[in-house]
């Protein structure tokens, strides 16, 4: 994601007027100077590296920076060229060195005067420098943001390699010891025993308690019985128990031979995650936080602090580096004086809430320490499928039954529900679904108006006292209708609550919605594929046509994370006028250095402009030019195995359903607010009565009226060099870094 970060910030400070620098190898480049090593940027020198793993200017450790001459030298070469404003891509050590830099700045240039490198002049000019930080580090280790550029792009690593390895064990019967990176920070082995529902993982953040070798055999071999034929163990490289010493993926393995004499291999990752294609989460994020870094760099003065630009739960924000600093720092001192409760809070509120949501899941209770509810709780899927509605099956129904209820599986959404396709679904049924794509239940259109009274009397028959519902659009129409039947039927007046889950991201009430983020990786994942066939060729236009019935999220999104030329969708209307300045853009820009340009249009944009319109317009239009290629991605972009992204969130949200449903029953029945949608919103996950969000509606297109990403719309212009205007309205205000110490009810979700 690093180079997405890259391109952004060259484009948009060369949008707004300024001088943009490659500084190459890191601070090493900035210490030897040089032409080679500090270049200005132009516009197509950062174009078709959106795809490129790692960092295309080099990165490198510098021991000179370090020293106080190293950081001389640095001023020296930065003066030279006029730089006052930096960005700096990279972890905390990478920070924290430029935030030094800043503060001497000062006490360098008086120096560089006195040796009589620069004039007075010189030192009025540049008197200040300005820093804005990314974070850029794979661990998903620095405080205060919920998401590292790179994290996401390792996650996608690790769960390519676990769902391969799943398919060997499960025929061999085999236990594996999977080590992946995390020297101080377990988040990658959280997230990733989270997201393939390992076993067992060990983590620096939360050392296991003495005697923890049995239980962990104990758990295998439970496992083993209860028809499971493979076991995943995740190891940290940081993980240690309780005494501070190590434990080595070696070490779990001899165990597990030991004292159970399975079939045991080890793997360790390595360099694996940190390669690879960037997913288009991170190529997302990298996008939002480049741009929003320029901005906070223009709005600067000599006396704000130098700031980070990250990402909490879906809202850019602005923190101050030395207090994020501070707190990951802070983390390793209770780490190291075992205070790892400390140290859990102090990562924040999304690593607690993935190692709550993880408690919950992976360890089954005996029946005696189960509370005994007597409730019994159906779940269905609805609507069309989308990659990640397993995983959240699996967590209803493993929460449902830690707490104590009865858990229904319906098939076929409401049309299983009439016909009385209900049947209990115990812990080990789900066993293995979260990296399952598609809907194992099976899911239908079908809306439940019509046949409420053969519904009533199985909600009847099996005594169902609550219900969830997980789908998209159609999941939300059909909760309405329940909502609507509550006068004539009891058996309605429960808590029922829907969890969205669609890839067209369509549901009022969510910013995101289960089975998007994969739907946006295989589009981004075509767009890489389509652009690389026209390498070679002479220039090449590719139109191409997405999902998402009205709904323009995946063209938009999907065309910011491809790097496309225009994105038609059905939200921003586009007449003749529109095409016409887009075909003269594009062949304006396939005159200069560009070969290939991408134009994405959603499925229902405009009933005239077709994606065949489009297509002969740009053939004419282009003709001499460019030539033009068409693509209809259809359905490619509802199956295939779930994200890491998705199995997350619907694994979280699913659960903070769950225990919201649990806390309705033991209350009172009938009030609007037991028939719920569970969205995320900006920064939490909250729940709306449905009712609410009727007015938000527009039933006709199915979209909610107002959509957030339709902000991001005009940075994919930016950065196919249209001029447009940017609303800086919504970029991250200067905030403080929330200290997650306080003990809050215990809610296993709100931070992604």
């Amino acid at each position: 994601g690093m180079n997405a970060a890259v391109r952004a910030v060259v484009r948009m400070g060369i949008y707004v007027g300024a001088k943009v620098y490659f500084i190459r190898e890191g601070y090493q480049g900035m210490v030897d100077g040089g032409e080679e090593n500090i270049k200005e940027a132009s516009w197509e020198s950062v174009s078709s590296m959106l795809q490129m793993g790692g960092t295309v200017i080099g990165s490198a450790r510098c021991k000179e920076f370090r020293s106080h001459e190293g950081r001389l030298k640095a001023a020296h070469n930065l003066v030279q060229r006029g730089i006052t404003n930096l960005c700096v891509i990279g972890g905390d050590g990478s920070l924290t060195g430029a935030n030094l830099f800043r503060e001497e700045w000062s006490g360098l240039l008086e120096e560089l005067v006195q040796q009589g490198l620069i004039d007075e002049d010189a030192v009025q000019k540049y008197s200040a420098l300005h820093i804005v930080g990314m974070v850029g580090s794979i661990d998903n280790d620095f405080c205060g943001t919920d998401m590292t550029i790179g994290t996401d792009s390792a996650l996608h690593r690790i769960i390519e390699v676990v769902d391969a390895i799943m398919t060997t064990a499960q025929s061999h019967q085999r236990t594996f010891v999977l080590e992946v990176m995390g020297r101080h920070c377990g988040y990658l082995a959280l997230v990733s025993a989270l997201a393939c529902g390992a076993d067992w993982v060990l983590i620096p953040e939360m050392p296991p308690e003495d005697g923890w070798e049995e239980k962990m055999c104990q758990k295998l071999s439970a496992n083993r019985a209860g028809m499971k034929r493979l076991n995943i163990i995740i190891v940290a490289e940081g993980a240690i128990d309780c005494n501070n010493k190590p434990i080595t993926t070696d070490h779990v393995k001899d165990l597990v031979v030991r004292c159970l004499g399975f079939d045991t291999r080890v793997t360790i990752l390595g360099h694996v995650q940190r390669g690879g294609t960037p997913s288009a989460f991170d190529r997302i994020l990298a996008s939002r936080m480049g741009v929003e870094a320029v901005i906070a760099l223009l709005e600067t003065t000599a006396n704000t602090p130098a700031c980070v630009v990250s990402l909490c739960g879906n809202q850019a924000v602005r923190l101050p580096l030395m207090e994020c600093v501070q707190m990951t720092q802070e983390v390793q001192k209770a780490m190291d004086e075992k205070k790892f409760e400390e140290a859990v809070k102090l990562r924040g509120r999304s690593f607690e809430n993935n190692l709550k949501t993880y408690k919950l899941l992976a360890h089954r209770k005996l029946e005696s320490e189960l509370p005994h509810s007597n409730f019994n709780i159906a779940v269905l899927n609805v609507g069309a499928p989308a990659a990640g509605m397993n995983a959240a099956v699996r967590s209803a129904v493993r929460v449902g039954i830690s707490e104590g209820h009865k858990m229904f599986a319906v098939n076929d959404g409401f049309e299983g529900f009439y016909k009385g396709q209900i049947k209990e679904i115990k812990w080990a049924d789900v066993g293995g679904w979260t990296g399952q794509g598609g809907s194992l239940l099976g899911t239908k259109r079908t809306l439940p108006a019509k046949h409420v009274e053969k519904i009533a009397e199985q909600m009847r028959a099996h005594n169902i006292n609550a219900l969830l519902v997980i789908g998209g659009f159609e999941a939300y129409l059909g909760l309405m209708e329940l909502l609507e039947a509550r006068g004539k039927y009891d058996e309605f007046c429960v808590p029922m609550v829907m969890v969205p889950a669609t890839v067209s991201n369509n549901v009022p009430g969510s910013d995101l919605s289960i089975g998007a983020d994969t739907a946006l990786n295989a589009i981004t994942d075509t767009c890489d594929r389509i652009k690389q066939s026209a390498s070679g060729t002479k220039r090449r236009v590719f139109i191409i046509e997405t999902m998402g019935g009205y709904c323009g999220y995946l063209a938009s999104v999907g065309g910011l994370a491809a790097g496309a030329d225009a994105a038609y969708i059905y939200e921003e209307p586009f007449d003749i006028r529109d095409l016409q300045s887009n075909v003269e853009h594009l062949t304006e820009k396939m005159k200069g250095a560009i070969q290939r340009g991408l134009v994405l249009r959603n499925e229902n944009s405009n009933e005239n402009y077709t994606t065949d319109f489009i297509y002969q317009l740009y053939s004419e239009e282009g003709r001499g030019v460019f030539d033009c290629r068409k693509n209809v991605l259809g359905h490619m972009q509802q199956g295939g195995a779930p994200s890491p992204f998705d199995r997350n969130f619907g694994t979280k949200i699913s659960a903070k359903a769950m225990l919201w449903l649990t806390k309705k029953m033991n209350e009172t029945f009938r009030q609007e607010d037991t028939c719920c949608l569970l969205g995320m919103r900006r920064r939490a996950l909250v729940f709306q009565p449905v009712v609410q969000l009727k007015d938000e509606t527009d039933f006709v297109h199915r979209i909610p009226k107002e959509q957030w990403w339709l902000k991001l719309r005009p940075l994919m212009k930016i950065l196919a060099k249209y001029k447009t205007s940017y609303d800086v309205s919504d970029s991250g205000q200067l905030e403080h870094v929330v200290r997650n110490i306080q003990p809050k009810e215990s809610d296993p979700s709100g931070a992604m």
